[in-house]
């Protein structure tokens, strides 16, 4: 397994050179440096001066890709691509472009992002699996038909009704929660009820269908007819063996999600005013923010990678015919 770990993370340096590569690429084909430091320093009455200095102070007076005056190796070092690029690999993410420190702001912020989506996560995933065993139990009846129209329908509704309606329902109406916000320490519990619920909520649709459709493909197996014919209960042939069957996909989803956790939603922590890590990923695309934005995508991959290695792993303790190779 050591073999097997140490060959994945070689692999997942060149994929980490062309995430950085794509995202240096597609930031820089919208906006020039000179364009950057316009929109930092106002756009009026901006004179040449002041963006060749902003531009010097943020290490943007530098070629792009090659730098042709250069000779030699740092025709390609002496570039904006590598002197941004080469310390992300020792996860040194430098300054932002309005001069924040972008380590201590991750540290800060990933916070309330974990107070969000680890709660969604667990609520959601204990909630979606006794559902789908629930509908299974009852399967080819009323009960299936009606839960499965009502998860189609919710599958349907866009998550932007969710947030609306329940800021609207929940904190408007009956007044029980603050609309949007954030506190520090225990007093952030009432800012966090609604984007909880409001997560856990949108998440039934997809997620209880999903498990639903792996439960009834386990249903149909040899072993699940052979525990039935020695006379075991629905109730047992569900929850100690389709469930423990249908762990791999289950881990499958679980695993991959859990280091995106740390990137906070987007949506939900704009709407929510949460200062999380996805609300600021969106402040730094909306400011032009390329020192943001390249550290959280590049932070973001090397995450989701973290994810996939977990996921191998995982199968190797839930199926012990599993064997990393």
């Amino acid at each position: 397994m050591t073999a097997y770990i140490v060959r994945r993370l070689l692999y997942a340096i060149p994929i980490l050179i062309g995430v950085n590569l794509l995202t240096f690429m597609l930031f820089f084909v919208v906006n020039s440096p000179d364009d950057m430091a316009r929109m930092h320093l106002g756009q009026k009455r901006v004179t040449e001066e002041s963006i060749q200095s902003w531009k010097a102070e943020r290490g943007y007076d530098r070629p792009l890709l090659y730098n042709a005056e250069a000779g030699g190796l740092a025709s390609l070092t002496d570039t904006i691509l590598f002197q941004k690029s080469v310390k992300l690999f020792v996860f040194q993410f430098g300054s932002s472009d309005a001069g924040r420190d972008i380590g201590y702001d991750i540290s800060q912020r990933m916070w309330p992002s974990l107070a969000i989506a680890v709660p969604v996560l667990l609520i959601g995933l204990a909630f979606n699996i006794s559902y789908a065993l629930f509908i299974v139990f009852f399967r080819a009846t009323y009960v299936d038909i009606g839960s499965v129209v009502l998860l189609v329908a919710m599958m349907s509704i866009s998550g932007l009704f969710y947030i609306i309606g329940g800021q609207f329902l929940i904190g408007k109406l009956w007044h029980l929660v603050p609309i949007s916000g954030y506190d520090q320490g225990l007093n952030a519990w009432k800012f966090l009820i609604l984007p909880v619920i409001v997560g856990v909520v949108g998440g039934i649709g997809a997620g209880t269908r999903w498990y639903r459709t792996l439960f009834l493909e386990e249903i149909g197996r040899d072993y699940v007819r052979t525990a039935r014919a020695k006379g075991l209960s629905e109730r047992v042939v569900l929850f100690r063996h389709v469930l423990r069957n249908a762990l791999i996909p289950i881990l499958t989803g679980v695993v991959v999600v859990l280091p995106l956790l740390f990137m906070g939603s987007l949506i939900t922590e704009s709407f929510f005013g949460i200062p999380g890590l996805g609300s600021y990923t969106i402040d730094a695309i909306s400011n032009q923010d390329f020192a943001i934005v390249r550290a959280m995508v590049f932070l973001g991959a090397v995450l989701y990678i973290i994810g996939l290695i977990l996921t191998d792993i995982s199968y190797t303790l839930v199926d012990p015919r599993v064997r990393l190779e």
